[in-house]
């Protein structure tokens, strides 16, 4: 049986990813379908495709907007709007638009809300390159971001892991 990862990991060659962004949306893609795992609710197709396209804007940009470089990617080749708004949405715990605006970027909403997303955008703050780590971890390392980004970080990652256990 052919891997379904791998058309997504054609796409992101074909837009400049190197193999580290690639092994790190592997293990994004992973740890995501894990946390899914039986959940009734959650659309693990959808869950693959974003977690394994949420860094495709890195083949063009290492800054924080990679994410909105990565879901116009998306948009440009046709794909459905729920895969490019994970991508949007995955940076930390999302993105105001104020704050949007105050990094630079576009004013758009880039705040998580599907169960897809919040699922993409946890999973893709417990994966430093291509290591799972705890989420004490994640938060320690997310120590020079401010109060406010901190705690909704920490937010999403209870609703997450509540999500996921129901």
């Amino acid at each position: 049986m052919p891997d379904p990862r791998e058309p997504c990991e054609t796409i992101l060659k074909e837009h400049g990813c190197d193999n580290k962004v690639i092994a790190h949306c592997r293990a994004v893609t992973s740890l995501a379908l894990d946390l899914c795992g039986d959940c009734p609710f959650v659309d693990k197709g959808l869950v693959l495709s974003g977690a394994m396209l949420h860094d495709i804007g890195r083949g063009s940009t290492h800054s924080i907007g990679h994410a909105q470089a990565g879901a116009d990617i998306i948009r440009a080749l046709g794909m459905p709007e729920q895969v490019a708004r994970i991508v949007e949405c995955h940076t930390g715990a999302g993105l105001t638009a104020d704050e949007c605006t105050l990094l630079g970027l576009f004013p758009r909403e880039c705040m998580p809300a599907t169960a897809e997303e919040r699922l993409v955008a946890h999973a893709d703050n417990r994966v430093a390159g291509s290591r799972t780590t705890t989420f004490h971890e994640t938060l320690g390392n997310a120590i020079h971001l401010p109060r406010r980004i901190r705690r909704r970080m920490y937010r999403l990652a209870l609703d997450v892991e509540i999500l996921c256990k129901r």
